[in-house]
């Protein structure tokens, strides 16, 4: 069983001495089910990059700017968000530390890509 807070700490920790001012750790890998904790220092950002079919991302700690597009949405530590299903972002307003959820498949259920191949 892997603890949250003590994760969230470890990477923060790694992320303010990574010259990117980031760290990651993937820790739970059960089938299409994946959960990372992304820490980031104020200022640092990921750029935009496609979604997976489903994913949501809690904040720990800190606050975070998630963008896609021409839509930008704030959260704080204790919330959580369903992530748009286009291309987005990640800026951390101040040093945070936030929960990603993804589902890289669904069975029965084509992806975009795969709707479009076959259409």
């Amino acid at each position: 069983m892997d603890d949250l807070t003590t994760l969230a700490r470890r990477h923060l920790d790694q992320a303010k001495a990574d010259p990117h001012g980031r760290s990651a750790h993937l820790f739970l890998h059960d089938g299409p089910l994946r959960q990372s904790v992304i820490a980031m220092i104020s200022g640092c950002e990921l750029d935009e990059h496609n979604a997976p079919p489903a994913a949501s991302l809690q904040v720990l700690h800190g606050h975070v700017r998630l963008t896609g597009g021409t839509n930008r949405m704030d959260l704080i530590a204790g919330q959580v968000q369903e992530l748009p299903h286009e291309r987005h972002g990640l800026r951390a307003l101040e040093d945070s530390v936030v929960l990603l959820t993804t589902v890289t498949a669904t069975p029965g259920c084509p992806t975009p890509y795969e709707e479009a191949t076959t259409a």
